[in-house]
Parts: structure tokens; sequence; C-alpha cells
């Protein structure tokens, strides 16, 4: 369908994504080529850019375009306030597919309320997740609203520390050792925390290392003690695989976090991981509705994540 008419046909942009390797939504797949595969499209190599709109009737819209730069500027703008047409030239579009796969809290003015065009041949309307039913999803949703919380609370955070200490002294960089101790709220990767919760300041009391804690265990999950989750141990030693199996392109992503820092997604069957590379990780597991698993830095932890961060794919 043509994305600018004068007629019914017309699109009317609300908003857009991207789809690369680097960057896309959560909510299609575990990565690139999957979501890729729930649009039908080819996974190119340069990706594509999602735009989601309206036609005159007000049928929802999902229009797959190969101008990803286009893309990129609207959401850049848009993320600073400011206003962008994001009008794709015709020649540009991919694939026009109904419905939308994630939700659209905006509407065109002018045109009917947003429903679902007629279902065609090819099959049923787009449509976003149940939000009442967990799964893989709802678990990479969570993952990724993790990251992005995750990063505002420790730069608001260290805002904080930075101006309690006069002319910088008494900071820190080292990530055991600052004010925040977050590296220390979950030593042992057994507690849980809900989804919309903050990790807390608060240290428990610290235990005597473990004969796998110390640094003689045998993998990523030796540094937790015992009681580790099992789906968190089986998360880890996958992520660890991926150290000698490279997955798919966008299983492992990488944004930046600050100097030198880096905040890492990576997504496997039936888990999602989220970690800063100065920092400790958190896990969501399919098998665990809601539930966001700590785990500590530990030894081994700060190996496994300097070389996720080796393959992860950066937005560029």
């Amino acid at each position: 369908m043509p994305v600018s008419a004068t007629d019914d046909d017309a699109l009317f942009v609300l908003t857009a994504a991207m789809l690369t390797p680097a960057q896309f939504p959560g909510v299609l797949a575990d990565d690139y080529p999957a979501a890729c595969a729930e649009l039908g499209l080819e996974p190119a190599d340069d990706g594509y850019g999602l735009v989601f709109g309206q036609d005159g009737t007000g049928a929802r819209w999902t229009v797959a375009i190969s101008d990803t730069a286009l893309v990129a500027c609207a959401l850049a703008a848009w993320d600073c306030g400011l206003e962008y047409d994001l009008s794709p030239d015709e020649r540009s579009v991919v694939a026009a597919l109904p419905g939308w796969p994630l939700p659209v809290a905006v509407a065109a003015p002018g045109v009917p309320a947003p429903h679902d065009p007629p279902e065609a041949e090819d099959g049923p309307p787009l449509s976003p997740p149940d939000t009442g039913t967990w799964g893989p999803a709802q678990r990479r949703l969570g993952a990724d609203e993790i990251a992005l919380q995750w990063r505002i609370w420790r730069e608001q955070l260290d805002a904080g520390d930075e101006s309690d200490t006069p002319d910088g002294a008494g900071s820190s960089s080292d990530p055991d050792t600052s004010a925040t101790t977050v590296a220390n709220s979950a030593p042992d990767g057994t507690e849980k925390e809900p989804v919309d919760k903050a990790p807390t300041e608060k240290a428990p009391t610290e235990k005597e290392p473990t004969e796998n804690e110390s640094g003689e265990g045998t993998g990523p999950t030796a540094p937790a003690a015992d009681g580790i989750h099992p789906g968190v141990r089986r998360a880890l030693e996958a992520a660890q695989e991926y150290l000698r199996t490279p997955p798919p392109p966008g299983r492992i992503r990488s944004t930046a976090a600050g100097e030198g820092v880096r905040t890492l997604r990576v997504d496997g069957e039936g888990w999602s991981l989220v970690a800063r590379t100065d920092d400790i990780a958190f896990v969501l597991l399919d098998e665990e509705p809601g539930e966001v698993l700590p785990v500590g830095r530990g030894p081994e932890l700060p190996s496994l994540l300097e070389g996720l961060e080796k393959l992860a794919v950066r937005p560029a």
C-alpha cells in the first residue's frame, strides 16, 4: 500500500521501530533472523525500518522499508521531543503487513478508531502479545525494560553520589566498592525481585566464598551457591556456549551505558539475560513468570560478560 496519497490508501504514520541485527522489537523473537521470519521478511544485512500507522479507514498497518537511516533519524528526533516528518519513499517499501505486532498508544486524528483490516488470504493481521499471559515475548519485553531502567537508575544514582562527594573525593569506578553496592545486592543469585523493582542499595552480609566461588569452579555457574536456580544455571551455561558457538545475529546485543561500560542483552531458548559489563546480571525465565533472578558478579561473570561483549552486535 502507498505511504502517501489522498484517498483511503494513505498511511498516517504514528510511530516506528528499527528491525536490524542490533536493534529490533523484543516482542518478535530472540534473534534478528527469527524476528524477520515473524514478519515474513528476509534477514537483510542492513535491516529494515518498521513504520506503524493507519490508513484512511482507520485500519492498522505495519510497513517495512529499506531506508533504515530515515527511521533512525525520525526516532532520534522524536526522542529529543522534535518534530520529524517520517514520509518514506514508496520505492523503499518492502512489505505492507496488516495489523501491529506491538502496542501503539496513539491514533491518527480525523480517521476511525484503530482496527484490524479485513483478514487477507495470507493469514491473520499482526497483533501484540497477550499481556495477561507470561511467555517468551513478555520475558523479552521485561528484560528490555530492565535494561532501560537500569541504565537510567544507575545514572541518577551515580549523579547523586557525585553531588554528595565534593571535588570527586572518595568516588570509585570499582563496581565492587562503589557507593551503589549493586554488586553485593544478591551475591548468590538466589534472591528474586519483581520486574518493576530496581535493585536496592542494601547489601546483605557477605559469606565466606565456597570452593566454586573462589574461582576453582568449572563454568559460568560456578560463582553461584548450591541454591542457584536451575533455570539460571541453564541460562549461564547456554551463554557460555555462545562463546564457543556464536548464536544467530541479534541474540547478543550491546548498547553504551557510560564511558567504557556496556549494557548487554542476551537471549536464548526460554531465558533472557541483562547485564552491565561493570556490574552484575539479571536473568528472566519462561518458567518463572514475572521474576527477576540476580546473578552475583563473582570471579566468573566478568569473563563471561567480556566474551559476550566481543560477540555482541552494536547499533551503528
